[in-house]
């Protein structure tokens, strides 16, 4: 752990004007370790931190500034890339070899065959050789490797609310792997922050629908973690939907067992699994997450119910698509990387109501 006497951490935050931008903001604020020495926007170059965003008072000092990388290079240690995909695959590429740790949270680096990438995302990936260096930043599952990373590849929302349900239950070879159907709904937040009529307030508002079926970007992103969890090459049913709110991420999962096991087998299973996470709570026999009890924090909920008459596992897990499913996470990286203590900046508890 750092000494709290040391020289604080330099950090950029490149695309600081949307939502994973704003967020980063909000949580590096309340870290003891890190100063915030450099912000971007190419819309709001020129224009202060908390003009924009009154509540980020923090950064009265702080002006936005267009991505000049010759320029920022020497304002930061650490740089966070909250960037459209596409955008950060130079960028990252840039900094990193410029000995820069870098905390990408874009999907260009995240996916580690540059076909699978293409195929997706429909642009070629430049940058192979530094697309190996990356590492997939979800703590619960590479925590080891994170340590020693200089360039993070953090998870999508969706994709961190999957994994998270069933590694355990893969792990533990309770579920079958070639039959999941995952079924996620998502607050619009997730959609970023711009102006977008099918995300307006009301086209969205009192509605509830699905999109993406079987062309979701995040359904390979899903099927590379859970093939490694698993030990083979597996596919899934992921269907993502729309919630008439601002934040928040619910998956429901449903597993066919192949192992006799009741709800509170399934139970303990996945207590043991996550015993010693910080940001994983298993809740007891009977009670589910809700995604309320999960705004703002870096908390992913998890519960678990065991269907006798069908022989299936149900997993229900419940995040912020914003904290845990992006900036939070983001945050938890650095602080393995930087030998912080796992949880600095990230204590905050839910919001109510």
């Amino acid at each position: 752990m750092k000494d709290n006497n040391e020289k604080k951490l330099r950090v950029a935050v490149c695309g600081a004007t949307g939502y994973t931008g704003i967020e980063l903001l909000r949580i590096l604020m309340h870290h003891p370790h890190v100063e915030v020495t450099a912000v971007t926007s190419e819309k709001s170059a020129g224009k202060r931190v908390h003009e924009l965003f009154a509540f980020l008072s923090a950064y009265a000092g702080l002006v936005y500034e267009p991505m000049v990388r010759e320029k920022l290079l020497a304002k930061a240690d650490l740089f966070f890339l909250a960037l459209p995909h596409g955008a950060s695959q130079e960028a990252v590429h840039y900094l990193f070899s410029n000995n820069k740790t870098v905390i990408d949270l874009s999907a260009d680096y995240r996916l580690t065959d540059p076909g699978t990438y293409a195929e997706w995302y429909g642009l070629l990936h430049n940058y192979r050789k530094t697309l190996k260096k990356a590492v997939y930043g979800l703590p619960e599952i590479n925590r080891k490797k994170i340590r020693k990373a200089k360039l993070i590849a953090n998870p999508g929302c969706y994709p961190t609310s999957a994994i998270l349900g069933l590694m355990p239950a893969l792990r533990g070879k309770l579920v079958n792997p070639d039959a999941l159907i995952i079924d996620s709904k998502s607050g619009t937040s997730g959609a970023g922050r711009k102006a977008d009529l099918a995300v307006s307030f009301c086209e969205v508002n009192e509605g509830f629908k699905a999109y993406g079926l079987v062309t979701h970007r995040h359904t390979p992103e899903i099927e590379q973690e859970l093939s490694a969890l698993a030990g083979k090459k597996i596919f899934v049913n992921f269907t993502p939907h729309l919630l008439p709110v601002d934040r928040g991420i619910l998956t429901t999962i449903y597993a066919p067992l192949i192992k006799k096991a009741d709800t509170m087998a399934a139970l303990k299973l996945y207590a043991r699994a996550y015993a010693e996470e910080p940001f994983v709570r298993v809740l007891p026999e009977g009670v589910l997450p809700n995604i309320k009890n999960v705004r703002g924090t870096n908390i992913c909920e998890i519960g678990v119910k065991v269907n006798p008459r069908t022989n299936t596992l149900i997993i229900v897990s419940a995040i912020d698509n914003l904290v845990k499913g992006a900036s939070g996470q983001a945050v938890h990286n650095m602080n393995l990387i930087m030998g912080f203590n796992e949880t600095l900046g990230l204590e905050q508890t839910a919001f109510f109501p």
